[in-house]
């Protein structure tokens, strides 16, 4: 969801052949998920050639065939900063760069929004 908004605020999109997965929690922290074999294989059947994921979940990467690993290109990352990197740059920086006030306040209203539908916390799914 934040990618989207962030998307449309730059007025630029992110590329076809980038997937995601993870959750982000209202600071911008990327949480690990489940599935990460099941979602690869899928991002590979798809004809994806990058799939950004949460860093926590680097030790999954090892239950996937060679053939995956060979064909996608992984982005781990940490933070929804590095997402944003990663999805419109094309490449993972290591060190999260700023984003514009603008994307930065889009991106927060947008958690906001979400959190406000319900009393628990709320950490939606990367898109």
């Amino acid at each position: 969801m934040a990618t989207a908004i962030a998307s449309l605020v730059r007025e630029q999109p992110v590329s076809d052949d980038v997937g995601m997965t993870g959750e982000i929690t209202l600071t911008g922290q990327v949480l690990p998920i489940g599935g990460i074999r099941e979602k690869s294989l899928a991002a590979q059947r798809a004809g994806l050639k990058r799939v950004i994921m949460p860093r926590e979940n680097e030790p999954d990467l090892a239950e996937l065939p060679a053939e995956t690993k060979r064909e996608l290109e992984f982005v781990l990352v940490d933070s929804i900063d590095e997402v944003f990197d990663a999805a419109f740059d094309g490449k993972a920086t290591g060190l999260a760069t700023p984003l514009p006030v603008k994307e930065k306040q889009a991106a927060q209203a947008s958690l906001n929004v979400a959190s406000s539908r319900s009393q628990a916390p709320v950490s939606p799914p990367l898109t």
